[in-house]
């Protein structure tokens, strides 16, 4: 069986890669990335822009995964592209694991039109995802990971460090008294997720017990193993920080919530997008299926280490 991962140049990529090549399944894996990287020394080409020019890697038509961390609305105009125009290169494909993101669910309604343009995209993309892959008949799995957090390599995210960062720079960081509930998922669990999904796919074509697809969810609400609210997320952030660390130092003030947000309504004049991510620290943004639940292991406490 062939893996053939896009977006290895993430910390979710790097984290799937690193935990492929620990199990010693026999699997073959073949890492692609849009952009050449030194850390990445065996990786192929591979840019969703430009579907004319892939060719996948290894054994042409042997029983192939897809599996993706790259962005979900390039991957499946990609695939739609390859399956009208190249149909030869997708064969032996009999599986596809696709990152999206909760935020198709999360920012439906929101009050800007970006974050609503953005939620549209994402559930426009796995709707034409799933449509190619059930007309090609390879089962497809889309996880909906929600705020993915940590360091993987030389990869680390976008989301909780910028909190680090900030709390690095001030004295104290201003929060709501009640905040609502996190589920942040480090980018190690959601590699784990996938590999795990990946590997049940896996075994399934090389039993070759039917010739059916492998019956897996089309969509997969997906979270950390720990609900909790936003400011208790930021302590738990402190507190795993080495010691000596800046961020340390910086003192979470509480305020009550109505004169918070009251003091960031300026916002909305400059910002409705940022204004509307303040906001969202009192919503509750859980209840999603927690990893370890898919994995079958024990729950890990937050943070799962490395930070970023």
């Amino acid at each position: 069986m062939q893996l053939h991962l896009f977006g290895a140049a993430t910390a979710s990529g790097e984290a799937f890669r690193q935990l492929a090549a620990s199990r010693h399944q026999g699997w073959r894996l073949a890492a692609y990335s849009r952009v050449p990287s030194d850390h990445l020394h065996h990786a192929h080409s591979a840019d969703f822009s430009n579907p004319a020019a892939f060719r996948p890697a290894g054994v042409p038509g042997g029983p192939a995964i897809w599996i993706s961390f790259g962005p979900i609305w390039l991957l499946a105009p990609f695939l739609e592209q390859l399956a009208t125009h190249h149909p030869e290169r997708l064969s032996g494909l009999s599986g596809l694991i696709a990152c999206s993101s909760s935020s198709a669910l999360t920012k439906r309604f929101a009050a800007n039109p970006f974050d609503r343009e953005l939620a549209a995209r994402l559930t426009g993309a796995e709707d034409q995802l799933l449509s190619t892959c059930h007309r090609l008949q390879v089962t497809c799995c889309i996880l909906r990971p929600t705020l993915i957090y940590g360091q993987v390599g030389p990869y680390g995210d976008q989301n909780l460090s910028r909190i680090i960062q900030l709390m690095r720079r001030l004295p104290l960081l201003p929060l709501p008294a009640d905040t609502g509930l996190r589920q942040p998922i480090h980018a190690l669990q959601l590699a784990n997720v996938a590999l795990a999904l990946a590997g049940q796919l896996a075994r399934s074509g090389e039993d070759g017990v039917s010739s059916e697809p492998t019956a897996l969810p089309e969509r997969i609400d997906l979270g950390g193993d720990r609900s909790l609210s936003y400011s208790a997320m930021i302590k738990a952030l402190q507190m795993a920080l080495p010691p000596g660390d800046p961020a340390i130092r910086c003192r979470l003030l509480p305020i009550p919530n109505r004169l918070f947000f009251s003091l960031a309504a300026p916002l909305l004049l400059r910002s409705p997008k940022a204004f509307e991510a303040v906001l969202r620290m009192g919503a509750d943004l859980a209840g999603f299926t927690p990893s370890h639940q898919l994995l079958g292991q024990p729950a890990k406490p937050f943070p799962v280490l490395p930070l970023a």
